[in-house]
């Protein structure tokens, strides 16, 4: 099914949506918010910029965008899968708790913000460029992996990376010698064990965007998790 959305508002749009359990080509997207939000038995190909809140709440839909996205994608997303060929706006993945959201780009702002997981629901967040300030912000669960492809000397993350940051990993791919971390977070070089967590995330990531996976593994990763002692665990996790 193809939806010309030229003219049409975001409800007008999802409701088009929801008429056709077939696959979905989205053409002239301008800034429409809340794209598919909620839905889980659909694949979904947007062409154009879709507005904010793209996949919020997807309980098991694959939507892939052909250019950038605005804020908030994937707001508590629970399951499916995301593919962005362009960069992202702020907040992405807010509250994410399960899916695969990939970017092959640069993400803004507090991406992965309070994301979570429980249990086996793993959520997973690839970006391929750098990040802006506070990624990780409050995380809770899940996995945040940044490769800075084409960054040169630029920073894969800014200030205050994973500031509140209580459960979930953090993969950034680089010694990152150049960024400064809070205290309650511990850094370190991760092992070959640890990096087989993110190979398959690598390696879907390369099979979207293009890449060899090996080459990019070759690479080492710096892994941020919330230090032992870390007192923001205290107050959002229960004894």
């Amino acid at each position: 099914m193809i939806i010309d959305a030229k003219g049409l508002d975001h409800r007008t749009l999802n409701e088009k949506i929801r008429e056709s359990n077939d696959s979905i080509t989205i053409n002239g997207c301008c800034g429409q918010r809340f794209i598919a939000a909620g839905m889980s038995d659909c694949i979904i190909r947007v062409n154009g910029i879709p507005g904010n809140a793209l996949g919020a709440y997807l309980n098991g839909a694959e939507i892939t965008v052909g250019s950038n996205a605005q804020d908030a994608v994937g707001d508590t997303m629970n399951e499916g899968l995301i593919v962005i060929h362009g960069n992202i706006g702020d907040a992405a993945g807010y509250a994410m708790r399960g899916g695969r959201l990939f970017v092959k780009g640069n993400a803004g702002y507090r991406a992965g913000i309070h994301m979570k997981e429980y249990k086996n629901k793993i959520p997973v967040m690839v970006i391929g460029g750098v990040a802006g300030s506070f990624l990780g912000e409050y995380q809770a669960g899940g996995i945040i992996i940044v490769l800075g492809l084409n960054a040169k000397e630029k920073p894969l993350t800014g200030n205050f990376p994973c500031t509140g940051m209580h459960g979930g990993k953090v993969f950034l791919r680089g010694n990152c010698e150049n960024i400064r971390f809070p205290d309650q977070i511990s850094a370190k070089i991760a092992t070959d064990e640890e990096l087989e967590e993110i190979s398959e995330y690598i390696k879907e990531y390369c099979f979207l965007f293009g890449g060899d996976p090996n080459d990019m593994m070759k690479t080492p990763f710096t892994l941020l998790t919330p230090d032992s002692k870390n007192p923001y665990k205290q107050m959002y996790v229960a004894n």
